[in-house]
């Protein structure tokens, strides 16, 4: 996803707005999606790759700040650069307190738009990259078997092989092979790497499991 050409979506209820901004945004390598209401916006699939969302204020139905707010609750949280012809200070404090990049006043500079969304794409890449890497991590984790789990939640607290495998009464020999294991389907590089790791998944030591068992 995060290799995809970087993709605006415009929202504005004026054709000639969209088509001036699909123009530039077009000039200047993106890809574009044009929309005039923020029900055509939804219908809409939400692209592959970095994206970020040009959004009016003022539109029919749904406001822009209304669909900032709705926006914020979900999975994926687009980067916002509002822009308005009736802007006021309030309006604009709200809008940035909700996370928007920029807020521009029409009419604005070409560049002042360009560089904000830059900033967005910027961002937007940064989280992308951040899910990719929790999935494949989570991705690697779903491969141990449930005592390996419990081994590495263990491990990453600094207890040494004997202690683990007194607390679940097994032989020392038997923990480092788990440890190994553990390490070598992570992908770990070392311990603090599997701390690390652990720390990302929230993943903390347990009761032992059928104390005693080889799984």
């Amino acid at each position: 996803m995060v290799e995809q050409p970087p993709t605006v979506m415009v929202i504005d209820d004026d054709p000639g707005v969209r088509d001036s901004l699909g123009m530039l945004l077009r000039s200047a390598g993106f890809r574009v999606s044009l929309f005039g209401s923020v029900s055509e916006f939804c219908a809409a699939y939400l692209p592959e790759g970095p994206t970020c969302l040009v959004l009016d204020v003022r539109l029919p139905g749904q406001s822009g700040l209304e669909l900032q707010r709705e926006l914020a609750g979900a999975k994926r949280r687009l980067p916002i650069i509002f822009i308005t012809g009736h802007g006021d200070i309030p309006m604009s404090v709200q809008a940035m307190k909700g996370g928007a990049i920029e807020f521009l006043t029409k009419p604005f500079r070409e560049q002042d738009l360009l560089e904000a969304i830059q900033l967005g794409h910027a961002r937007d890449r940064a989280q992308l990259e951040q899910e990719q890497a929790m999935a494949g991590l989570r991705a690697r984790f779903e491969t141990l078997t449930p005592r390996e789990r419990e081994v590495m939640a263990f491990v990453v607290t600094g207890r040494l092989n004997k202690q683990i495998a007194a607390d679940f009464g097994v032989s020392e020999i038997t923990i480092k092979v788990h440890r190994g294991q553990v390490m070598r389907k992570m992908q770990a590089s070392s311990l603090p790497d599997l701390a690390r790791m652990a720390d990302q998944l929230q993943l903390t030591p347990t009761k032992p499991h059928n104390p005693g068992r080889v799984a």
